[in-house]
């Protein structure tokens, strides 16, 4: 389990972001850290049998602040991806862990641009399997609805007056569920992420279809 510690020392981590504090506090933060991998590790063993991850990464504390004007050099939560089993599988989820802003996401963050161009085409000739997908009782019960950044106007070569341009204008396709710290801090935690990771397969299968084929529906790979 993830206890309150955790979110604790997270939390004077965010008021106290500098080099100094941290080296003081670097047992703690190894202590801690040391809990959230196995918490991490947990996830990915017993997911496997639903699903086939080619990698588990569990993201490092260090910022970088090279090209950013935030300049604190740790970050404020413990987080992890797991990158489903490429090529034929696509999309990868997410696990983030900060007080107040925890969450599960997973989908296409920034797809290349031949793998958006295919997206889009999908959902020009066809967006119903899609639609029936983000319209089901247990998608928008986990997620709501599919969300990511979007273009104000529709794509080039693309008819902004298409019944699918809600889809096809988006840049991203992704989902998240967030949790708040009492959830995170519960015994079921981890058996609420292995289900919401479940809830986002049928979206990523589909995907997965659709990156793997072309539009005549002929396998790629």
């Amino acid at each position: 389990m993830i206890s309150k510690a955790e979110l604790d020392f997270l939390s004077e981590l965010a008021q106290n972001n500098n080099r100094e504090w941290f080296a003081e506090n670097k047992k703690r933060f190894e202590k801690h850290q040391e809990i959230i991998k196995k918490f991490f590790q947990e996830i990915n063993t017993e997911f496997a049998p639903q699903d086939s991850i080619e990698k588990m990464q569990v993201h490092r504390i260090y910022r970088d602040v090279r090209f950013s004007k935030d300049k604190t050099p740790y970050k404020s939560n413990f987080s992890v991806s797991f990158d489903r089993t490429k090529p034929h599988l696509r999309g990868g989820y997410y696990l983030h862990i900060q007080p107040g802003a925890s969450f599960v996401g997973g989908g296409f963050w920034e797809p290349n641009a031949p793998d958006l161009k295919r997206i889009r085409k999908e959902f020009e000739l066809d967006d119903s399997e899609i639609r029936a997908i983000i319209s089901d009782k247990r998608f928008i019960e986990t997620f709501g609805t599919l969300q990511g950044s979007e273009l104000k106007t529709a794509p080039k070569d693309f008819d902004k007056e298409h019944p699918a341009i809600d889809l096809i204008r988006k840049k991203q396709y992704i989902v998240y569920r967030r949790f708040t710290d009492a959830e995170v801090t519960d015994k079921n935690f981890k058996a609420e992420i292995l289900k919401t990771f479940s809830a986002m397969r049928p979206f990523f299968d589909y995907m997965s279809d659709v990156l793997g084929t072309n539009l005549n529906g002929e396998p790629i790979y």
